[in-house]
């Protein structure tokens, strides 16, 4: 399989808020409820008020990489897990079987399904949220971090050479439909959205930054 060539950069990408940083531990994971905004953060996970940029709940739940949310429950990136979290009591359910086997990055659910981000292997998965068993494989040119589906339309984050962008792709070829870059110094490692906005943690600084949304480019 060939790997996707990118389109040209589009317009740099704007930054509009910072939340943290949250304990001093790294932003692993994003994903947005609803209503608030759940971080992975190394041993815990917090829901922050977008609004306030308060923590208003921990979990005491290891959180290594991605994070999701598919309307009732939590998925949570830990090793070579998928932990699926109750939201409302914050207890775990069950595992499944992460495909990366630990090499994960990020995470997100889409129409019934997980994706889930491999840095290193540079391919976006998609799995059935029953088993782990994959469905889909998408390969990228670059380190693949955090990955969301708004409207749609798949984005994923990149992190390579020091520096990052946030890319559309195609979620059945894997097409790049067009990428922005991140400012220097801005590291896209979680990745989420709610209609109006990316929130895009950053990894081991420990911050979540609300980035405005990119117009859609006509393909």
């Amino acid at each position: 399989m060939s790997t996707p060539t990118p389109s040209p950069s589009n317009d740099l990408l704007i930054v509009q808020r910072e939340y943290g940083p949250f304990d001093d531990k790294p932003a692993n994971g994003v994903t947005h409820d609803g209503q608030r905004l759940w971080v992975g953060s190394g041993d815990r996970m917090h829901a922050v008020d977008p609004s306030a940029g308060e923590v208003v709940r921990t979990l005491p739940l290891s959180a290594d990489a991605g994070t999701a949310f598919d309307g009732t429950h939590l998925y949570q990136l830990t090793g070579d897990q998928i932990q699926v979290v109750e939201l409302e009591t914050g207890e775990v359910q069950r595992s499944i079987p992460a495909p990366g086997g630990g090499r994960d990055s990020g995470l997100t659910w889409a129409e019934g399904t997980l994706w889930v981000g491999q840095f290193r292997d540079r391919t976006i998965i998609q799995i059935d949220p029953e088993d782990g068993a994959v469905l889909k494989t998408l390969r990228s040119d670059r380190f693949v971090t955090g990955v969301t589906f708004v409207d749609g339309e798949l984005w994923h984050g990149t992190l390579e050479n020091e520096s990052s962008e946030l890319r559309r792709i195609d979620p059945h070829s894997g097409a790049v439909l067009q990428s922005h870059p991140a400012p220097p110094g801005v590291t896209i490692a979680g990745l989420s959205s709610d209609g109006q906005q990316f929130f895009c943690g950053s990894g081991y600084e420990g911050r979540v930054r609300t980035i405005a949304r990119p117009e859609t480019t006509s393909e």
